[in-house]
């Protein structure tokens, strides 16, 4: 059995799942990473990994991630579960194959890979997954409308599998930030407040490092939970 720790990434081409990658691998994690593009390939390759193109909204390509996964390093030890952007379409143009879609991507995908690595899981004695959601789950922005609902539900199922699967030392959190860039320039057509805490939105690898905290032994007796990387800006707690 491979000897460091395992994690799946899945949307690793750039931005948070490409920043995680780095973080992890900075960390001892021997990565699999996952995106439709070509470029999480040569990222792989650059981190030491391996890549598996394909999309969140098929469950074959799913079950290709996780077997490829195993037959090369035999454990899966976490998964970061992120997302490309959702359109943001005004709510009532929104057709049933679009939130059907986006469902799948953001929702559905979580539950089709949960249900994959569960069992790795079990039988190693444990495992950890973040699921990155966003802090407009809590208070729904017109603005973002896949967002604000997709990611509620998710936020929901991240609750009730760490109650089913706690006695299994296997821990679910999500994280909720408000926006992640490297640069002002990657936010254009974004309205972006002008009162950042920092002047700037939090960069990638900065993210990265509390996703880590909570894929990490630090955070065993978190679970359940969902993180906010938000500035207080939501308004729930």
């Amino acid at each position: 059995m491979h000897s460091n720790k395992v994690a799946i990434i899945t949307a690793a081409s750039r931005g948070i799942g490409a920043g995680c990658a780095r973080e992890l691998v900075a960390r001892g994690y021997t990565v699999s990473l996952f995106a439709r593009s070509p470029g999480v390939i040569d990222l792989a390759q650059e981190l030491g990994g391996i890549a598996i193109q394909g999309s969140l909204n098929s469950s074959e390509d799913l079950e290709r991630l996780v077997q490829t996964t195993l037959n090369h390093y035999q454990r899966i030890d976490a998964v970061v579960h992120s997302f490309g952007d959702p359109s943001r379409p005004d709510l009532l143009d929104i057709t049933d194959d679009e939130w059907q879609e986006n469902f799948e991507m953001l929702f559905l995908s979580v539950v089709r890979m949960t249900r994959l690595v569960t069992p790795t899981m079990q039988k190693q004695g444990g495992g950890a997954i973040v699921n990155i959601s966003a802090c407009d789950s809590c208070e729904p922005d017109l603005a973002t409308p896949f967002s604000g609902t997709l990611r509620a539900a998710m936020e929901g199922f991240t609750k009730l599998y760490a109650k089913r699967y706690r006695a299994d030392h296997i821990r679910m959190n999500a994280i909720a930030p408000f926006f992640v860039a490297d640069s002002m320039e990657e936010l254009a057509g974004w309205n972006v407040p002008t009162d950042l805490m920092w002047q700037q939105p939090v960069p990638y690898q900065e993210f990265a490092k509390t996703v880590a905290f909570l894929l990490s032994d630090d955070a065993r007796w978190i679970t359940g939970t969902t993180l906010k990387v938000d500035e207080a800006r939501s308004v729930c707690l």
